[in-house]
């Protein structure tokens, strides 16, 4: 390479000696690249050569190069902005699965910015419309149940806007998908009941609307028919995921005349809401009632007795799923769709029944 060193002090000197702002076009010259291959190496492209990015990496450091967001976000006809959007009644979940994206983005030029949405409103599609048309970001990951919309989907890949869904089921092309084996966690729920020696077991499930509601309660009945149990429809409450309908569920099923000797609620939140109704109930957990959730939230250790539930690794699913847009967005090599299965964590809120039928 050329020796710049007449050059370097023209650019990053006015004729005073004072500083001013290095841009792109400099850093080019300077590195005697073209500007595009300047652009490859800041968007972490795999079309560079280590030689190369290297070269352009140390000229960047050495100039204290920034890319204006503004002018990228012109160039590339997006901001560099990561939306998660999202319907999802349980406060833990979103959480978590923010602190993974998050996690992944640490470190890059995007930013997270959250569109929580309502399933229920007739106009939440438009919505994401209007944001997505608005402030063109990089990418979107839709966790349940909003990644269950195919519209969305459908809608998102028309306005050529990246996006990974985080689902129970494979419903896209593999490098769009975060899956979760739902089904299988909610079997080993139901098999760690049974083989307790439970059989008046109960299920509170999440709404009908979401796909994850279907594929825990289908599983859960799987585990238990390996042990010649059935889920009668009396022994089944729906409710929204939430801690006051957990507790309402739950308060109607140790209500009857025949009360479950066991519990699987579909989340954590639902979990700690029947802990709630057992005890108005006089019953005390287990001795009285065995009571399983899904997530393992932070809410599950801390519980007293601590709470036996499905652990799905939430944060871990953040940051595979930004993992995989950055992937999309940069050009990088993409991947098959990843798949998380979820394990019981026995705990303390799960014990062999007092009484048998």
């Amino acid at each position: 390479m050329k020796n710049h060193a007449s050059e370097m002090s023209a650019v990053v000197e006015r004729p005073m000696g004072e500083r001013t702002r290095v841009t792109i076009n400099d850093i080019a010259r300077i590195a005697n690249v073209s500007k595009k291959t300047v652009s490859r190496v800041i968007n972490n492209s795999p079309l560079v050569r280590d030689n190369t990015r290297n070269h352009v990496e140390a000229v960047i450091k050495q100039h204290g190069f920034v890319p204006d967001p503004q002018a990228r976000a012109l160039a590339f006809r997006r901001s560099f902005l990561i939306c998660l959007a999202y319907d999802n009644p349980s406060p833990q979940y979103v959480v978590n699965m923010q602190l993974g994206i998050l996690d992944t983005l640490d470190g890059s030029d995007y930013q997270l910015v959250l569109q929580p949405v309502d399933r229920n409103d007739p106009d939440y599609q438009g919505r994401i419309q209007r944001f997505v048309e608005r402030h063109r970001p990089g990418g979107l990951i839709m966790p349940p149940s909003v990644s269950e919309d195919e519209y969305v989907a459908e809608m998102l890949q028309k306005l050529g806007c990246d996006y990974i869904r985080i689902a129970s089921l494979d419903i896209d092309e593999p490098a769009r998908m975060v899956r979760t084996r739902d089904a299988e966690g909610a079997a080993q729920a139901a098999r760690h009941l049974a083989g307790l020696g439970h059989e008046r077991i109960a299920h509170i499930h999440g709404p009908r609307s979401f796909r994850s509601a279907h594929e825990r309660m289908e599983g859960f009945r799987r585990g238990l028919a390996e042990f010649d149990l059935a889920l009668p429809e009396a022994m089944m409450r729906e409710a929204g995921y939430t801690f006051d309908t957990g507790v309402q569920a739950a308060d109607n099923l140790l209500a009857g005349a025949r009360r479950p000797t066991a519990i699987f609620a579909g989340n954590d939140e639902m979990a700690i809401g029947v802990y709630a109704a057992a005890r108005k109930a006089g019953m005390q957990v287990p001795e009285d009632l065995s009571i399983v959730g899904f997530d393992d939230t932070p809410m599950a250790a801390r519980m007293w007795p601590q709470l036996t539930t499905v652990r799905l690794p939430i944060r871990e699913m953040g940051r595979e799923a930004a993992r995989s847009l950055l992937r999309k967005i940069t050009g990088s090599p993409l991947q098959m769709s990843s798949c998380f299965t979820p394990d019981i964590v026995v705990r303390q809120s799960t014990a062999r029944p007092l009484m048998s039928d």
